[in-house]
Order: structure tokens, then C-alpha cells, then sequence
């Protein structure tokens, strides 16, 4: 049996209980294609299944890692449009951090020219995550403002840029001097330090879009930001998961509250995301306009230091792994 190398949970809990270990090769399916992994990245969702607080879709791998960069090594039962040898990132529903992974043919994305293949790998689900949310899900226009929380986090950067470059007008928040010099750096027209200032107070009733990582700590001051017709969209729950919502300020305003997931969707919208984000996107990254933004890369062997980064949000961007 072919082995590979994978980072494994040996058991929920710290940093500590991931390893580096030989596991069995996977093997595509009809409809996959299996890819000759150069890097992953890190993403939140990961610490969260690293706890053993957020296991990954039934049927899918049990290995960490939800987006990776390659090249095709074997195209599974009824794939075309792709060859074997073609360089590729992919959108995933784990599995990244390993040697090899399996991936749909619907969750593959062309490495934008310009980008490496090792940087390839911090696109997929920053790139997917913005377009579905901010701008499927969030409807953001040319002109609107967006508020970015956690502006300097992997999706932070890059729905700054892509929203600048968009012509909307970008208030980002981190709580840091140097994160918000990387937010104005990005494009970020306001940058708000959480720890000392009261973002609703710079942005009340000013925002149309709410970019959302924390959830319940903020959901009312949240509220209090939108616009007439404004829009909030939660993608994270790192301020707990339940609040006190106000249906008659809500209504007030015409305003809309999103909850918004990507991982666990069905092939079928994913695929769709993908094609929409590469359309989007992938232009303005090959235009040099839109960038990966990466805090540091290191390897598989130091996931456990990678997690550790990114748990104490020393970062800036993504956290990146190779193999």
C-alpha cells in the first residue's frame, strides 16, 4: 500500500497532539482529481477540529487542512478539463495537511498568474469565503462601505483589498498599531483599534455590509453600525454564539442578519462559489491589484508552531505549511 505523510490529531487538545505520521494514500474517486500537495494553510476551523470541537462532512478526510496548492497527479473517473501535471489550488473539505489529497473537480482553482504555487495555497479559502459572503451573500456595490472585523486575519486582508479594488469604501478593525497599519496598507480607508476605540461610535449607522468573526459579543453593536438597508453577514462565532438580538431596531432599518458557513455546503453550490471567486477575483489578483497576504511559511513538521501563531493571532495574513 502507498503511504504518505499527514498531520494527525493523536488526540483533541493543544497544539502538542498534532503529528507528523504515515498514512495511507487517498484515492480519487469519480469526479476527483488526486493532487500531489505543496502547501496548505492554516485556517480557525482547524484549531476548532484540532479541540474536537469541529469535525469534518461525513465521508470526507479526517486530516486537518481546508484549501492546498499542487499539481495533479491523477485524474479520477470522468474528470475533463484538467490534465495530469497542471498546477492547481484547491478548495477542501479537509485533508490539506498531507502529502496528497483528494479534491472534486468542481473545487479547483487555476493558480493566478503572478502567484506561486506554494503561495497558491493561501487563496482558495480566504478567495471563496470573500466572494460568497461579502459579495453573493452581502450584495456589497461600488460606492457602499464594508466593515471588516479582524481585519489583519486571513479573510480580514483579503476582503480589504478585494472591496477597495471593488470601490467600496473599507473601516477594518484589529487590535494592534502594526495590524492596522498592514488594514491601511491593504486599502482600508478607516482602521479601528478594538482595544481603545468604540468602533460603533466611528461607524454608527454608516455601514451597509458587516464582515463578521466574533457573533454574539457583537451582534448588538453590530446591529447599530448598519445603514438603512443594511447588511450582516456572521462567518465566525469567536465572541460566542448566542445574544440578545433587538427585532424592532433590526426592523428599524430594513436590515438583514446572515449566518454564513462554507465548508459543510453541498458540491454542487461549492462548485459554483469556486467558478463565481475565480471569475471574480482571480483578475484583480493577476492584475496586481489583490494579493496573498502571508505572515510566514513553515512546514508540515511544524503545524503545532503554526496553530500556535494563529491562536494568539501573532499573525498577519495567512499562515502557510509545505510539504
Amino acid at each position: 500500500m502507498v503511504r504518505m505523510r499527514a498531520v494527525v490529531i493523536t488526540e483533541p487538545g493543544g497544539p502538542d497532539v498534532l503529528q507528523v505520521r504515515e498514512v495511507p494514500d487517498p484515492q480519487p474517486g469519480a469526479g476527483e482529481v488526486l493532487i500531489d500537495v505543496a502547501a496548505t494553510a492554516i485556517n480557525r476551523a482547524d484549531l476548532l477540529q484540532r479541540q474536537g470541537h469541529y469535525a469534518p462532512p461525513p465521508g470526507t478526510s479526517p486530516y486537518l487542512g481546508m484549501e492546498c496548492s499542487g499539481t495533479i497527479a491523477h485524474l479520477g473517473q470522468g474528470v475533463m478539463g484538467w490534465q495530469v501535471g497542471d498546477e492547481v489550488c484547491a478548495l477542501l473539505a479537509g485533508g490539506g495537511y498531507a502529502e496528497r489529497v483528494t479534491a472534486p473537480v468542481g473545487q479547483l482553482l487555476h493558480i493566478p498568474r503572478g502567484v506561486s504555487i506554494v503561495d497558491g495555497a493561501a487563496l482558495p479559502e480566504v478567495a471563496c469565503t470573500v466572494w460568497s459572503m461579502v459579495f453573493d451573500m452581502g450584495r456589497l456595490q461600488p460606492g457602499e462601505t464594508l466593515l471588516v472585523h479582524g481585519g489583519a486575519s486571513g479573510v480580514g486582508t483579503m476582503a480589504i483589498q478585494v472591496a477597495h479594488r471593488y470601490g467600496a469604501r473599507v473601516i477594518a478593525t484589529a487590535g494592534s498599531a502594526g495590524k492596522l497599519a498592514a488594514c491601511r496598507d491593504l486599502g482600508a480607508d478607516i482602521a479601528v483599534n478594538y482595544r481603545e476605540q468604540d468602533f460603533v461610535e466611528v461607524a454608527r449607522n454608516q455601514v451597509d455590509v458587516v464582515l463578521d468573526n466574533i457573533g454574539g459579543a457583537y451582534l448588538a453593536r453590530n446591529i447599530a453600525l448598519l445603514a438603512t438597508g443594511g447588511r450582516l453577514v456572521v462567518l465566525g462565532l469567536q465572541g460566542g454564539r448566542k445574544a440578545e438580538l433587538d427585532l424592532g431596531q433590526l426592523m428599524s432599518k430594513r436590515a438583514s442578519l446572515h449566518g454564513a458557513t462554507l465548508r459543510a455546503r453541498p458540491l454542487d453550490q461549492k462548485a459554483k462559489i469556486v467558478a463565481a471567486t475565480e471569475a471574480f477575483v482571480w483578475p484583480m489578483i493577476e492584475a496586481g491589484d489583490v494579493r496573498p497576504v502571508i505572515d510566514r511559511r513553515l512546514t508540515l513538521d511544524q503545524a503545532a508552531e503554526a496553530h500556535q501563531v494563529v491562536e494568539a493571532s501573532d499573525h498577519v495574513g495567512k499562515v502557510v505549511l509545505t510539504t
